[in-house]
């Protein structure tokens, strides 16, 4: 078993994760499209910015505590929705819902989620979020929304970058499936985690139930993947935000935003708030990271609307440097399957505390004892610049001075 207390990083949970989880789940959670050319781009550029450090400072009575949609949280992380937190560990979603919710952070439940809506709601008390796949089905989608609804999720987390499929070649290799299918290959992975094994045959949820039961027709699991993979919608367009808000009541967070163009776009459109997100690199391949592309969204529309950013936050020091470029809050997607698969509830918490901690760290060198107040003059600002600034390095005594855009 893995001791929890002895892991001080985000990577240090990864490679627990990799020892207790069968190849091809750990592998779904750690990959990216084609040449993972932007998933390790998502990690990469953060370590491109530095921090400012400050001195002789007072730093008594720090505080982390900030809102994310009007909602108290007790720092400005979220849970992201990830597929298949259930096949890390046995009830997953459940579990970093419970983490979360124990927290003080917000739960954001995947559409392809193992665990249904009516299993996080049935095991929380604080209500979480639905993030929502528009597909060919509407009827279904209806159907998804007002069981939302009934769970009395407070917020929908649209995502509109999956009109497509991005391919993910591990996946493809691993022969990948929820429930998996029972080959010479896939029995060999999970033989090699026998407590895996044993807690997977202790629940009942092992495939997608927030779609099992939910659809027409009489659905295999071979059927059941040809459907979900033929109804992700092409069609998706901007109009369709104005519907789901319709149908659901309540606030309306648009994910998958890279552009200043489409962040404008999904503002007009009545987005609540926006993520700024490129499907943890698991996309387009070849699209910058979130960090780069932050400081132009922020600039576009950062007046106008909170804004998030999911996609490569690893440690509380990336946090900070969202933050810094004007992020409301931020998601974590990965740290939450890597902490699910090495320790369930448990694991998730430990690495909340890890972020949180170096978050307080940080700030606090950084200068400042409130998280309200980070900003631009707590980094070395145009390390990372919009697309549009000059691309020659700033003179060593101009850095500290001039601000992104």
């Amino acid at each position: 078993m893995t001791n929890l207390a002895k892991i001080l990083t985000v990577d240090e949970m990864k490679t627990a994760a990799r020892r207790a989880v069968p190849k091809m789940f750990f592998e779904y959670a750690d990959s990216g499209s084609y040449t993972e050319g932007t998933y390790r781009a998502n990690e990469s550029d953060f370590s491109k910015i530095s921090l400012r450090q400050k001195v002789a400072v007072n730093l008594e009575g720090r505080n982390l505590k900030t809102t994310m949609l009007g909602k108290p949280i007790t720092m400005p992380v979220a849970i992201a929705p990830a597929a298949t937190g259930g096949m890390q560990i046995a009830d997953g979603e459940i579990k970093a819902a419970k983490a979360a919710e124990k927290f003080g952070i917000p739960f954001t439940l995947s559409t392809m989620a193992v665990c249904s809506i009516e299993d996080i709601a049935e095991n929380t008390s604080a209500p979480f979020w639905f993030q929502l796949y528009v597909m060919r089905d509407r009827g279904f989608i209806e159907r998804l929304i007002d069981r939302a609804k009934a769970a009395r999720c407070s917020a929908l987390v649209l995502t509109m970058d999956l009109q497509i499929l991005g391919q993910r070649h591990k996946d493809i290799h691993n022969g990948l499936s929820t429930p998996p299918k029972f080959t010479p290959y896939s029995i060999f992975q999970m033989m090699q985690h026998p407590i895996w094994c044993a807690r997977m045959l202790g629940t009942r949820r092992h495939t997608f139930r927030n779609i099992v039961g939910h659809v027409g027709g009489d659905h295999d699991l071979a059927s059941l993947s040809a459907w979900t993979a033929s109804q992700f919608d092409p069609t998706l367009n901007w109009a369709d935000i104005a519907w789901v808000k319709k149908r659901f009541g309540g606030p309306v967070i648009v994910k998958g935003v890279l552009d200043p163009d489409d962040a404008q776009a999904a503002i007009d459109n009545g987005a609540d708030a926006i993520i700024v997100s490129n499907h943890g690199g698991r996309q387009l391949d070849g699209a910058p990271s979130t960090i780069r592309v932050l400081p132009e969204i922020i600039e576009r529309v950062g007046h106008k609307t909170e804004v998030y950013l999911d996609s490569g936050i690893r440690s509380g020091q990336d946090v900070l440097k969202a933050l810094a470029y004007g992020a409301k809050g931020t998601f974590i997607g990965r740290p939450m399957l890597y902490g699910l698969g090495a320790g369930g509830e448990a694991g998730v918490t430990r690495v909340l505390d890890i972020i949180a901690k170096e978050l307080d760290t940080t700030m606090a060198l950084c200068g400042e004892r409130d998280i309200a107040n980070v900003g631009l003059h707590n980094i070395y600002s145009n390390d990372i610049a919009p697309r549009n600034a000059p691309s020659s390095p700033l003179p060593a005594g101009e850095r500290s001075t001039r601000s992104v855009g």
